[in-house]
């Protein structure tokens, strides 16, 4: 641990200081208490992978192509797992999230420049976020998509009010949300009658794949996987419990609880994927065309001639009712990753509204600004959605590449817990083909 003590000292101040080192974790070391105490950050970082940015490519993917693409849902599904564990590694052993580290080992001008690229990549999370949620009203209750919009500039208050009760509270509320959305897709998916024998052969990699359609397809479900700012968050909240930093074995500990959390977590959110494709082929394969707006596929499920015999408003409904649940979890996680960046990066030190209230309205101003140009039509804004994908491409060598690098230290980690040469090399492995993948949706994209 001595390694990297001077590494360590040399942050910033604690990740989240709100937050850092206020969950109590038990002296004992029974397996079931420690996953219990440790369950809740996992929760926060799937949400990033069940967004409502992944909803329109994973059913669109089932719809177009049927079960061909659940193997490539599951190879995603490995990859966060893997870069997920790193992330949290990095914030137990040494105490810094990913912007920290990063910026302690950049120069100002560049540290700034790679704040800008980051903060850009957060602001694109979120654009789908927003976008969701307000059509989710919109679907629900028939606000205006532009009330929509400016109604999640509140959502930092609620933010502000939990925080207060104390982080454990966010955990179960998100964790809450991610249940509804997943008794929503068991129900849906349940009811549609899919081809089981279909499904599991669609785990395996087909040579279809390689065809240019689902090619394209599948470049847009695994370039979806990682999300940049997923990495910034877990780095950080994965310091919210309260070990022994100075303890060896504690530090162990943590990391060892803090993988089961997130394997445990990803695994429902990739459950979820695979029912959102599921859903889109069982129901929509063969006349899927048209289907690439949230409005779209509300109105799909309650129309016989497209969802069949199943088709209902209850399904719509409930589609809606997901889809909000969906938004809401991501703008927990999208202002606390944008503060955790502006922090980690540029040492902003603001009151702590100011600081979400900002972090905040960089994201939810671009979005009403497309919101009223576009007179609140949802094609316009799906435009914007689809185009903010390109800073999130831009960013992810960003924070993936300074991620394997800084866990695969051993002056940064120890030689305990730096990476293996296996974790390594598929670290870097799965940062080189996610960066190719994105270099490569960009140039399809114009």
């Amino acid at each position: 641990m001595k390694e990297h003590k001077k590494f360590i000292e040399a942050a910033n101040g604690p990740s989240l200081a709100e937050i850092n080192g206020t969950v109590r974790i038990p002296k004992h070391h029974g397996f079931l208490r420690n996953i219990l105490a440790f369950s809740g950050p996992g929760a926060l970082v799937a949400v990033g992978y069940m967004d409502p940015g992944n909803w329109i490519t994973s059913i669109g993917g089932g719809a177009q192509y049927g079960y061909v693409l659940l193997s490539v849902v599951f190879v995603s599904s490995l990859i966060a797992m893997l870069l997920q564990y790193m992330a949290s590694k990095l914030g137990i052993v040494t105490g810094l999230d990913l912007a920290q580290a990063t910026r302690q080992h950049t120069g100002k001008k560049l540290g700034i420049a790679l704040w800008i690229v980051t903060e850009l990549a957060i602001m694109a999370t979120d654009i789908a976020e927003v976008i969701g949620g307000a059509i989710a009203l919109n679907l629900l209750v028939g606000l205006p998509i532009i009330w929509g919009v400016i109604l999640t500039i509140f959502d930092v208050l609620l933010l502000l009010f939990l925080m207060r009760l104390g982080f454990r509270k966010i955990e179960a509320i998100v964790i809450t949300l991610i249940t509804v959305i997943m008794v929503v897709f068991v129900y849906e998916v349940a009811i549609s009658n899919p081809a089981i024998a279909e499904i599991a052969h669609g785990f395996i990699p087909q040579k279809e794949i390689i065809n240019r359609g689902q090619l394209t397809m599948a470049l847009g479900i695994v370039g979806a996987t990682v999300m940049p700012h997923n990495l910034y968050l877990h780095s950080s909240i994965a310091q919210t419990r309260r070990y022994n930093r100075k303890d060896e074995e504690d530090v162990a500990r943590a990391v060892r609880f803090s993988t089961w959390d997130s394997n445990i977590q990803l695994t429902v959110a990739f459950i979820i994927n695979t029912l959102l494709l599921v859903l889109g082929a069982s129901m929509f394969f063969g006349r899927g065309e048209g289907l690439g707006t949230f409005t779209s596929l509300y109105n799909a499920l309650q129309d016989h001639h497209l969802a069949g015999a199943v088709a209902s408003p209850l399904l719509s409904t409930l589609f809606a009712v997901a889809l909000l649940a969906s938004g809401q979890n991501s703008t927990i996680t999208g202002t606390l990753s944008g503060q955790i960046v502006m922090e980690g990066f540029i040492n902003l030190k603001l009151p702590t509204w100011a600081r979400r209230l900002l972090t905040r309205g960089l994201s939810v101003i671009p979005v009403l600004i497309a919101a009223i140009y576009y007179q609140g039509r949802e094609a316009g804004l799906d435009t914007l959605m689809i185009r903010s994908q390109v800073f999130l491409s831009i960013a992810l060598p960003v924070s993936m590449i300074p991620l394997v690098y800084f866990t695969s230290s051993e002056k940064i980690m120890g030689k305990r817990f730096k990476n293996t040469k296996l974790i390594a090399g598929l670290g870097w492995l799965a940062a080189i083909m996610l960066t190719v993948l994105n270099l490569k949706l960009i140039v399809d994209m114009f």
